[in-house]
């Protein structure tokens, strides 16, 4: 196996690697030997100060004579690709290889579907940022490392891993009974450990349920302006998508078509706006849902992190019918990379579901979910939680303050207690001004995002969603005055 380009090891390091060459069907094998490991050396798969293997381990795993290795090693060396040193072996020449330096072509054969061709990743959440105030990053400095360190080693014992078996497709055991308690108590979601799906992140949770109860053609609700990546994911399975308005009430469910199978929802905290769905609104939907016999998929968002006022129940705690299938993650309490998601489903589509997961990928990582039962069960879980609440409930007071004050009139905030970010409408810019703010404010140093990025329609608002759960408290001053001077009004 070829070591990863992008490793920072210094290649005089190297080991000696398992390089693959085929000599299948071939005549001239020093020939074919030396053409494939130049080919490999150009291409930059072997790279400069590498060991190449030793003769003699070559000649064993290509089962050729020790002297035809030989000559094709002394060829590479003749012509500067290698060099040889006595008593250490062969090494790649360091002023060949440029890593990367070739490809392959760009062939038309294989081509995608088209709906894949306007899908593109998320702005890459790993690259440094000095005012970073993007939505839905966690504060990964503040995650507890020690205590999950220790359990992911418990996790990683031959007692714990027992036989290296495959695992239940629907997850940890453990894990499932701990997210059962969890939202039953802190959010008040009815849920046996057996109604619990352990997933990849969000995502996952809403593929799945996508993949059991709607097929291509079908249509699918979502907010406008929602989060995009689940609607692209509809899309990308050949669902039909209607955005459906979001006033201040939450999600308008006079306006969803009657043709629609599944409506997704973010009630407890609308994403972008913030925005809480009234109870009013929630009890709509649901006799919507048992009118058309549609089902409601509820992504709680953000929903630990409530800052003030009167808990809002899930509509899921309010459903009697079993339409309601509830989707969470950790992502934002822990971290998101650690892609460790759920999904609560009604029994009448449990099997089904434990079979997407099993087909999909089979299951979530095994000792992660081990030891996130055990720091659940710990109370270190929520321990965390209550910390975190405290250190993003000075964050959103802070950026609430300052943009009532410094950014009125040209901001109108959105009131919100919950969750990793604000959003504020804009009073007189447009959409098109807004993303000309934002990339001024980018090139200062301060990251942010228009508010018509998560449009559905042709018809976006014009405004600003400020995340606080990666910049500094101490950074956030320095990092809205810097934002406030890009509306230059």
């Amino acid at each position: 196996m070829l070591t990863n380009r992008t490793s920072p090891i210094s290649p005089a390091r190297l080991a000696p690697m398992d390089l693959h060459v085929s000599l299948v069907g071939r005549r001239d094998l020093a020939g074919e030997i030396y053409r494939q490991l130049r080919s490999a050396i150009l291409e930059g798969r072997l790279r400069g100060g590498q060991r190449l293997p030793p003769s003699r381990d070559m000649a064993l795993r290509l089962a050729v004579s020790r002297t035809t290795v030989a000559v094709a090693y002394d060829r590479l060396i003749s012509e500067g690709f290698a060099t040889s040193r006595i008593g250490s072996g062969t090494f790649v020449s360091r002023h060949v290889t440029t890593p990367g330096a070739r490809r392959r072509g760009h062939g038309t054969a294989l081509r995608p579907r088209a709906v894949w061709t306007p899908v593109s990743a998320p702005q890459r959440e790993w690259e440094k940022v000095a005012f970073d105030f993007r939505t839905g990053i966690p504060d990964a400095r503040l995650f507890p490392y020690e205590a999950w360190r220790g359990l992911m080693a418990r996790q990683l014992r031959p007692l714990a891993v027992g036989t290296g078996s495959y695992g239940d497709p629907a997850g940890h055991p453990g894990l499932r009974d701990a997210i059962a308690r969890h939202v039953g108590t802190a959010r008040g979601v009815h849920a046996d450990p057996d109604d619990v799906v352990v997933t990849n992140g969000t995502q996952q949770g809403v593929d799945l349920v996508a993949r059991v109860l709607l097929g291509p053609g079908d249509r699918v609700a979502v907010e406008d302006p929602g989060y995009p990546l689940p609607r692209r994911l509809f899309a990308a399975m050949g669902l039909r998508i209607a955005g459906i308005p979001v006033d201040s009430e939450g999600l308008v469910v006079e306006a969803i078509p009657g043709d629609v199978k599944l409506v997704y929802v973010t009630p407890s905290h609308q994403f972008p706006l913030g925005i809480s769905m009234t109870l009013r609104r929630r009890l709509a939907l649901l006799a919507w849902a048992g009118r058309h016999n549609a089902a409601i998929l509820e992504d709680d968002y953000d929903s630990e992190f409530r800052f003030g006022g009167r808990p809002i129940e899930p509509i899921q705690m309010l459903d009697t019918s079993d339409r309601v299938i509830y989707v969470g993650s950790f992502s934002k309490t822990l971290l998101p990379t650690l892609r460790l998601g759920f999904v609560v489903v009604p029994p009448s589509i449990r099997d089904a579901v434990h079979t997407a997961k099993l087909l999909t990928d089979w299951h979530t990582p095994w000792p992660e979910q081990a030891a996130l039962a055990a720091f659940i069960d710990t109370g270190l879980f929520a321990r965390h939680v209550r910390r975190m609440r405290t250190v993003y409930l000075a964050r959103h007071d802070l950026i609430a303050r300052t943009l009532k004050r410094s950014f009125a009139p040209s901001l109108r905030l959105v009131p919100s207690s919950i969750g990793l970010h604000l959003s504020a409408i804009a009073a007189k810019a447009s959409p098109a001004e807004i993303a000309e703010i934002v990339r001024r404010a980018s090139a200062s140093g301060v990251e942010c995002q228009p508010l018509a990025m998560f449009a559905v329609s042709d018809s976006p608002r014009a405004g600003i969603v400020l995340g606080y759960g990666a910049i500094d408290t101490a950074r956030i001053d320095e990092g809205l005055d810097r934002l406030r001077r890009c509306f230059g009004d």
